[in-house]
């Protein structure tokens, strides 16, 4: 009797530790048969959440994220805002939250002269800005927006990628700009009027709208129209009233600020192809720690080359959405158009002497 209560004892002891093993085993089956959409997911929230995480984690540790504002003129949507978004992203995670981009578009924080004395005097800013802008500080720098200078957008970025350049970024910096990144294609540029316009002839006497720089001024006074500076924002506004007759940008960028509701006619004069920088002040940016620095330019080069993929498909679109919008497009012979701009090269007395004629040495010899 006594052995038949050891062996009852052993026996239940035995159950109940089978018991506890099958539903352990249970639990882990369940666990590993989650769906592999739901892996998915939950890698892609993962990746979403390290730049979050990594600022946390930061924080927790007493480190503070250094912040940088990015500004630029451009609508959030267009493929500049869109390539601003990008370059968040990338230099957030890449830096493991030691940095933090904060987005301002639409000119938010003034215009590119005004946001460049600001970064001149050493605040956490960055800023798109076109090289005929630059011109005021270098006037060589002008050259790379003149019209009709290249066939395609690859030449110029092969500009900056010369010692010719490299001497520009030098002139800059001592006049205490620091170009960040270089690879911002900002797209062909167009023209869009109130009235129909296939030559130069047929801009005499209309006013168009040109950004406040030198470069666009001559370009269209040499045209034959009388070029007009006005803030892009104020485009939509001034075309409305008659303020002006037309304006010149790329496709997305016209777009962005309506300016098709009003406009009808476009000419696809195709007088730039346009690059633009982004620029701080060297001051400040002297203060960040290389590394860092090195991020910034890296991921804004990265950044702009994704922004190029889809300035491409949304000039393509856009040129079909306004002849859904009853905009009348034209095919112009740009021969004309560019004959008549080959006085401005002889416009720019500080240029240094035979600048265009070492430009095109250094394409031909690409």
């Amino acid at each position: 009797m006594v052995i038949l209560k050891k062996m009852n004892k052993w026996m239940f002891m035995i159950l109940v530790v089978f018991i506890i093993t099958l539903v352990t085993a249970c639990s882990n089956e369940e666990t590993s048969s989650n769906s592999p959409d739901e892996a998915e997911n939950e890698t892609t929230e993962d990746s979403s959440n390290d730049s979050n995480e990594a600022k946390e984690e930061n924080e927790a540790n007493g480190v503070e994220a250094i912040t940088i504002n990015i500004a630029h003129g451009n609508q959030p949507d267009e493929p500049v805002g869109q390539l601003a978004q990008k370059w968040k992203e990338l230099a957030e995670e890449r830096s493991d939250g030691a940095l933090e981009l904060n987005l301002y578009p639409s000119s938010q924080l003034g215009s590119e002269k005004d946001v460049l004395e600001q970064a001149m005097m050493g605040n956490n800013v960055i800023v798109m800005a076109g090289y005929d802008f630059l011109m005021d500080y270098v006037p060589d720098a002008g050259i790379l927006t003149a019209p009709y200078l290249v066939e395609d957008f690859d030449e110029l970025l092969y500009l900056t990628e010369t010692e010719w350049y490299e001497s520009l970024v030098d002139d800059l910096n001592g006049e205490g700009i620091d170009i960040v990144t270089t690879r911002t294609v900002y797209g062909e540029r167009h023209l869009l009027t109130n009235e129909e316009v296939q030559t130069p002839a047929d801009l005499e006497g209309k006013s168009i709208r040109v950004p406040n720089n030198q470069m666009s001024i001559e370009t269209f006074e040499a045209m034959g129209a009388s070029a007009t500076p006005t803030p892009l924002g104020d485009l939509y506004t001034s075309l409305q009233q008659g303020l002006v007759d037309g304006a010149e940008n790329p496709l997305p960028v016209l777009q962005g600020v309506k300016a098709q509701e009003v406009s009808k006619h476009l000419a696809l004069t195709g007088h730039q192809k346009f690059i633009t920088a982004w620029i701080g002040g060297t001051s400040y940016l002297e203060t960040l720690p290389e590394d860092l620095v090195q991020i910034l330019k890296e991921t804004g080069d990265e950044a702009g080359d994704y922004a190029r993929g889809i300035l491409d498909e949304e000039t393509k679109s856009v040129l079909a959405e306004f002849e859904e919008e009853g905009v009348e497009i034209y095919e112009v012979d740009q021969e004309p158009f560019r004959e008549s701009v080959q006085e401005v090269y002889n416009s720019f007395p500080s240029w240094t002497p035979g600048l265009y004629d070492q430009i095109q040495e250094l394409l031909e010899s690409r």
